[in-house]
């Protein structure tokens, strides 16, 4: 049995097994002076440092002292595998090309599709490793990695092995939970033709995404899919037994979160251009809003409504959508410092998005995004004695140790 101890712990966190709504937000639980028990990766107790006993010298001990603690980041919608980079599309973007007028006219997507099919299966999880680390020097022990540069069914499922090795493969810093994203756009092949892609993706393509990936995702847009297609896309994947997220309302108001409170989605990402129903829709059916705002930062676009969410009795989480094309960034500091100071959330709400919203974004709730007894022992302490140097020590990383599943996978003395 491995076993560890955290001493001196200033800790800062949220507390339940389900996502925090409204004001439920702003709430983390203090534990001043306490220790923190691990055994085989999981949070035993949490007792007073008055109250500790004695520790077998097999228990590394860890000393917080002088150091915020907090749960680790989960990074709840990220792309991070995928073939190529697009560097060219953000000097493009500079001069005032949009989104998509770049994907119209080749490039986007089918540019970054184009190079995934063409990499092996080993250049895409060597790529991908050398992210996760970054990730987690920035305090993230939970990832989730999506297909969506394949677009055929070969290559949907070279990438969904590539994430499949990495979630299993001894050694990989953090815990990846993966998505099936084949509809992420229209192939070049069958452009013109989207039902038949539609087609393509229930007869073939879900069916051999079973068992491979957790959720199933789309992206709900504006002459990529468009309500009708997306509805069906989501009943076949629903009925395959995937759990459903949306990319909605990102480019245009297309009415993407309304269905994504229709269909029962676990999230709802993006949502720059939500509408009033949506929030209200969202809300009372309990759909994640994922929202992202490096990508509007990026995309220099207004950023999503989080106050609207939060203000309505919804869910938020955040996360960096790190993507070869429009947001090369998986930017935690930058992430917290653009949530406080673009979108008005508080320090509280952010570390709540970003850790127990994340995680029930991802259905694991009941597994990380908080410390507690009989959760994942997934922790950051932090350089600083208090969580509100996160967003004050503004785009820096603030974090000094990322502990994921009890396993020290960062010290950034």
């Amino acid at each position: 049995m491995a076993r560890s101890c955290i001493i001196n712990a200033n800790i800062f966190t949220p507390q339940g097994s389900s996502a925090r709504r409204g004001e439920e937000m702003s709430v983390l639980k203090h534990f001043e002076n306490y220790a923190i028990l691990i055994e085989d990766g999981i949070i035993s107790d949490l007792v007073p440092m008055a109250d500790l006993p004695k520790l077998d010298s097999d228990v590394e001990v860890i000393d917080a002292a002088g150091n915020a603690v907090i749960p680790g980041f989960v990074d709840s919608h990220t792309h991070l595998v995928f073939g190529g980079y697009r560097p060219d599309e953000f000097e493009w973007r500079l001069k005032g090309d949009t989104y998509m007028s770049i994907m119209e006219r080749g490039g986007g997507i089918q540019s970054t599709v184009n190079a995934t099919r063409a990499a092996s299966a080993y250049d895409l999880e060597h790529k991908a490793l050398w992210f996760i680390d970054r990730m987690a020097e920035m305090g993230v022990t939970t990832v989730e990695a999506k297909s969506g540069y394949g677009l055929n069914t070969e290559s949907e499922m070279k990438m969904l092995d590539v994430i499949d090795r990495l979630a299993n493969r001894s050694g990989v810093p953090v815990r990846v939970v993966s998505t099936f994203l084949g509809a992420h756009a229209v192939p070049a092949e069958y452009k013109g033709r989207t039902d038949e892609y539609v087609d393509l993706m229930i007869r073939e393509m879900i069916p051999a995404a079973k068992g491979k990936a957790k959720f199933f995702d789309i992206f709900t847009e504006k002459n990529v899919f468009e309500i009708e297609e997306s509805r069906r896309l989501l009943a076949a994947a629903r009925d395959a037994g995937f759990k459903l997220k949306l990319h909605a309302d990102e480019i245009v108001q297309l009415g993407g979160a309304e269905l994504a409170a229709e269909m029962g989605a676990v999230s709802a990402d993006h949502l720059l251009h939500v509408s009033d129903q949506g929030v209200k829709m969202m809300a009372e059916r309990g759909v994640v809003a994922t929202l992202l705002p490096l990508t509007a930062f990026a995309l220099r676009e207004p950023f999503a409504p989080a106050r609207k969410f939060i203000d309505a009795g919804a869910a938020v989480a955040l996360a960096t959508d790190l993507n070869p094309g429009s947001c090369f960034s998986g930017s935690i500091p930058l992430t917290i410092a653009l949530a406080c100071i673009y979108m008005k959330m508080s320090i509280e709400e952010t570390i709540s998005a970003l850790t127990i919203n994340g995680a029930a974004a991802l259905d694991l709730a009941d597994v990380t995004g908080s410390l507690e007894k009989g959760k994942s022992a997934d922790i950051v302490i932090l350089n600083f004695d208090t969580y509100k140097a996160l967003p004050y020590y503004v785009g820096m990383n603030c974090v000094k140790t990322a502990i994921s599943r009890g396993i020290v996978v960062k010290n950034n003395n």
